[in-house]
């Protein structure tokens, strides 16, 4: 089976879309699949000299090609409310070129713009869904109708496009995010990780336990409502958010700043291949999603919780109805959600009972071997074919 990859991204990125294309790529290729990646030809991306094989942590390689399109703000002009459409439509144009008289199998996408203008010609469009089309509605209803399948990351979504898009509920799969676990499986221990981190931030040194984050500080994710648990929480913890872009970054240490949070701390983004020194080196991990969108409450598949729970760390979350899909109080902590206090008392609960600890790890870990990389993509093709 051939399949092509097309994604409107930057390859690498230090979004998690990349880390998720590019999984799934590798994931399908160790499947027997000749895999393809089709990406955007950026110019303004700040990792292109990285190789992204090495970057990814990718051991099967496979073949990428990047596409042109006119990227005006990267040209240093931006036209008020057209870049992001002009760049689409340049994209689009470019993918249905260089599709035109190739044959695969398959044409898998998490580009809606790309994907319509495909789908006016070809039959064999499978595309994956990560949020609910709140605008665009014609546009997604005429796609769905012609893709062969749909894969959703949560219940939620597939329960949405049959309800108010009238998708046959034959052609919709939910297949929630995924993990390497091998990656996250590394031969050192908290003391040996703290020990090699602190060399570049000296206070992972420091005798004290570690509540760690990772990934994008988009408000949504609960970033400063966990910042906020600081306050409730004793100069023995050490809250640190690992990631996120530097605007976020600046938005977020200034909310540090102006409230006086001494044991809070941020990290800028690191490679994929990072973080699990990063988790090991913790002592509690947290995935504090907030209410106050639909994104976070009922589409979102966390990929740093899949990474959590690898890492064999004990996890803190917020009680919502997206997370609930795979957490439950067997496997985590849960806590209501935007609340401050709860989330502390959460943190708290975890570090003061190590049999629970035990406990919540062990069925975690268990839990996640379900969620590899290798089986979603298995499963996909299964549903494909």
């Amino acid at each position: 089976m051939k399949i092509i990859y097309l994604a409107n991204a930057r390859i690498p990125t230090e979004k998690a879309h990349g880390l998720q294309i590019m999984k799934m790529c590798e994931a399908f290729k160790n499947q027997g699949v000749d895999v393809e990646l089709v990406v955007a030809n950026r110019k303004d991306n700040q990792l292109e000299h990285i190789k992204p094989f090495q970057y990814y942590g990718i051991k099967n390689e496979f073949e990428i090609k990047k596409l042109w399109l006119l990227d005006i703000v990267a040209m240093g002009r931006s036209f008020k409310g057209l870049s992001v459409p002009i760049q689409n439509t340049s994209f689009a144009l470019s993918a249905l070129r260089y599709l035109a008289n190739k044959k695969p199998d398959i044409i898998y996408s998490r580009d809606e713009f790309s994907s319509f203008f495909l789908s006016l010609f070809k039959k064999n469009i499978v595309f994956e869904l990560h949020t609910f089309p709140q605008s665009k509605f014609t546009l997604y209803k005429m796609l769905f109708k012609r893709c062969k399948r749909i894969v959703v990351i949560t219940k939620s979504l597939k329960k949405l496009l049959v309800d108010q898009l009238e998708i046959d509920d034959s052609k919709i799969m939910v297949a929630p995010d995924g993990v390497s676990i091998y990656q996250f499986d590394i031969d050192k221990s908290k003391k040996e990780c703290r020990q090699y981190l602190e060399k570049y931030y000296d206070y992972f040194s420091q005798e004290k336990n570690i509540i760690l984050y990772t990934g994008h500080l988009f408000r949504w994710k609960g970033v400063f409502t966990l910042a906020e648990s600081a306050k409730y929480l004793s100069n023995k913890e050490l809250i640190v958010f690992v990631g996120g872009m530097e605007h976020d970054r600046a938005r977020l240490n200034n909310y540090i700043d102006k409230n006086g949070l001494s044991n809070v701390k941020s990290i800028r983004h690191q490679s994929p291949t990072m973080i699990p020194i990063f988790l090991r080196a913790a002592d509690v991990v947290v995935l504090p999603n907030s209410k106050e969108k639909q994104i976070s409450v009922k589409y979102t598949s966390p990929m740093k919780l899949f990474e959590y729970m690898a890492a064999k760390k004990p996890v803190v979350a917020s009680d919502l109805q997206s997370i609930r899909e795979i957490l439950d109080t067997d496997n985590s902590v849960l806590v209501k959600s935007d609340d401050p206090k709860a989330l502390s008392d959460g943190i708290k609960k975890l570090l003061n009972d190590k049999n629970l600890v035990n406990s919540i790890v062990s069925h975690a870990y268990l839990d996640v071997k379900e969620y590899t990389w290798q089986k979603r993509a298995k499963n996909i093709l299964i549903f494909i074919k």
